[in-house]
């Protein structure tokens, strides 16, 4: 039986590759465009999925690497930055980083995408990341993601008071 392929999935195998970097590509029969199913289908914790999400800060893309456990705070985390984050369009998404909704990887891009990289996921030894289609993924860690996205370590949410048990809330 033959490995599947695709474009995007090989761009995304290049630019790890640039960086010395050569993970297996896990390819699912069925997309995985949610950090809790990708978890289900991992046998991993949910909070060990990067999520890769586009969106503008300043009308610019920016690439925001966010653990499954929680969402991105997009007011507090453009307050951080000093702008404005909306949610990316579609278009926008593909045009930024030729990849579509869903299988959004860290890498592999026609350009460089200004990337932060939540501190979250530095608690779990191996992260898993979308390699470029929406039935693939890969692992790796979060040093490693820091260091090919040339990302900036970044908390995508304000911490929680001391003492504070709030929810869990997730992407997905």
């Amino acid at each position: 039986m033959s490995t599947p392929t695709h474009p995007a999935v090989a761009r995304v195998l290049a630019d790890l590759a640039a960086h010395g970097l050569h993970p297996e590509i896990t390819w699912f029969d069925d997309a995985v465009t949610t950090a809790q199913r990708a978890a289900e289908a991992l046998g991993v914790d949910v909070g060990q999925i990067a999520n890769s999400l586009v969106f503008t800060l300043d009308e610019e893309p920016v690439l925001v690497l966010t653990s499954g456990a929680h969402r991105v705070d997009t007011d507090w985390l453009g307050a951080q930055l000093g702008g404005s984050i909306g949610r990316a369009s579609r278009d926008v998404v593909k045009q930024a980083t030729g990849q579509v909704i869903g299988g959004v990887a860290p890498v592999g891009h026609p350009q460089p995408v200004r990337t932060f990289v939540d501190t979250a996921l530095n608690q779990y030894s191996d992260v898993w990341a979308a390699a470029g289609h929406p039935k693939t993924v890969f692992p790796t860690s979060y040093d490693q993601l820091v260091q090919v996205t040339g990302g900036t370590p970044t908390d995508v949410a304000p911490p929680e008071p001391a003492g504070a048990g709030g929810s869990e809330i997730r992407d997905d």
